[in-house]
């Protein structure tokens, strides 16, 4: 035996046998209640007087089968609009979050109609903007009128733009005056602060709300379907009305969380490594 191995003491492997012994006895306490509770929860919602007839009405595997085809198609939709809307909205509500943060009393006209914006678009309903753009916008008969899908993707990125905005804004206003002080004594102009040392650090800060409003997009991009447009949401209501069940729903809401966990687990990861990185400082 070598001066540079290390032989653990009696109490030290006595402590970590006793870890084990608690991370085994954990684990099997929390599977028998998770076990319990899920059989409890079958048990109630299947003996249900009912239960025969939602089952036919929300889970009939052939009308499932069926339905699946044209929902996944319209998936597709939702998913090249989450990622169009995504990025609209992330650079809008930079954009604004800057134009609100400026200093002078000749910025306060541009501070002005940064805060209108973002008061009105987070005070709206999504559904009345989803209505005013793709509906009314329309009604105008403008000349080069972009389609009905460009008008709900416009309404959600002018909606999620006013949330990341304020985001993005509590983000540069967490960093501390004196950087922009050292930055501007370093021969930096507003322009050089801003971006190399206020927004790298404002957008690490940020980054788990921000994730998490993009899996509240996630969710509202079927709000789309108000308008028109076969994604998801319109392709099970189509199969609804054709078959008189709401089975087609239930498969649109499974491919919807499906495409959630992902994103959720992504937002998870950041948090967890967010709150390392403050409590390890």
């Amino acid at each position: 035996m070598t001066l540079l191995e290390h032989v653990p003491s009696e109490a030290q492997v006595r402590r970590s046998a006793y870890r084990r012994r608690q991370t085994v006895y954990s684990v099997l306490v929390a599977a028998s209640s998770t076990a319990a509770l899920g059989t409890l929860l079958v048990i109630a919602v299947t003996g249900a007087p009912g239960w025969d007839r939602v089952r036919q009405s929300f889970l009939d595997p052939a009308i499932a089968r069926d339905a699946l085809p044209a929902v996944l198609s319209g998936l597709w939709l939702n998913v090249r609009l989450l990622v169009c809307c995504a990025a609209g909205a992330l650079v809008l509500g930079l954009v604004i979050a800057v134009l609100r943060t400026l200093r002078g009393p000749i910025f306060f006209p541009v501070r002005a109609l940064a805060t209108g914006y973002t008061y009105t678009f987070r005070g709206l309903p999504l559904i009345i903007v989803l209505y005013l753009l793709t509906l009314g916008v329309p009604g105008l008969r403008l000349q080069g009128m972009p389609p009905v899908l460009v008008l709900g993707g416009i309404a959600l990125i002018l909606t999620y733009g006013g949330y990341l905005a304020e985001v993005f804004r509590a983000g540069i206003e967490s960093v501390h005056p004196s950087q922009l002080a050292a930055a501007r004594s370093l021969g930096l102009t507003y322009r050089q602060t801003m971006r190399h040392v206020v927004l790298p650090q404002a957008v690490r800060r940020v980054a788990p709300p921000l994730l998490n409003d993009v899996v509240a997009l996630q969710k509202d991009v079927g709000l789309v379907s108000l308008a028109g447009p076969i994604d998801a949401v319109r392709a099970a209501q189509i199969a609804t009305a054709q078959t008189f069940n709401y089975t087609p729903y239930v498969v649109a809401g499974v491919l919807f969380v499906l495409l959630a966990i992902p994103l959720i687990a992504v937002t998870d990861w950041v948090t967890l490594r967010a709150a390392r990185r403050q409590s390890g400082g």
